[in-house]
């Protein structure tokens, strides 16, 4: 089998359009004697974006389906380098390599895509440590103002937010599992919603 690439391409908003990109990883694809088994599209912030195409690519790498998975750069695939980092060390054990237009390419089949991910491992240590270090350093700032840190005691915003509609469908027959599916929460959320509505009109009656 020849060199075969999934081409991913992302914009950031729904009024641009990744056609341009598109057509430049096409002709990318074709001036590097990749034959283009897949084309994939997002749209959306590459930090908030679920990013359900990405997986799907992720998916045919590891099928090894793939050779390489072309980008027009590398910002378009990684939502933060420790995020690009993780995906790379995947494709890698899948001997799959991520190929930008512009700038760095990580063509992990070589000594020097390799290279280039160890160093940005550095990076993304860095970045982890820098992220914890002001995470710690807010909690301490808000508690030495006095401010109350995690949850209430008792508080459960969400189960109690969702209550009316479980109890409601527990009224229609339906199961936890049925209730837990369509409510996006686990059986063991609807059965505390329950009980705890049993134990409330108990103390009512």
């Amino acid at each position: 089998m020849g060199q075969r690439a999934a081409i991913y391409c992302r914009v950031s908003t729904a009024d641009q359009s990744c056609e341009r990109q598109e057509r430049d990883l096409t002709a990318f694809a074709d001036r590097a004697g990749y034959e283009v088994a897949a084309i994939f599209k997002e749209t959306g912030s590459g930090a908030k974006l679920d990013r359900a195409e990405r997986r799907k690519v992720m998916a045919l790498a590891q099928s090894r389906k793939v050779n390489a998975i072309l980008v027009t750069e590398l910002s378009r695939w990684g939502r933060s380098t420790i995020d690009l980092l993780n995906t790379l060390r995947e494709l890698e054990s899948w001997k799959v390599s991520v190929i930008a237009m512009n700038g760095m390419t990580f063509d992990l089949s070589s000594p020097h895509g390799r290279m280039l991910a160890t160093f940005l491992s550095g990076i993304a240590e860095f970045e982890r440590d820098l992220i914890s270090e002001r995470v710690k350093s807010g909690l301490a700032a808000a508690k030495a103002r006095g401010k109350r840190l995690g949850r209430r005691p008792g508080a459960r915003p969400k189960s109690d937010r969702l209550g009316p509609r479980v109890m409601a469908s527990i009224a229609e027959g339906r199961s936890y599992r049925w209730i837990a599916r369509d409510l996006g929460i686990s059986k063991n959320t609807v059965a505390d919603i329950a009980k705890r509505d049993r134990i409330e009109s108990k103390n009512h009656e």
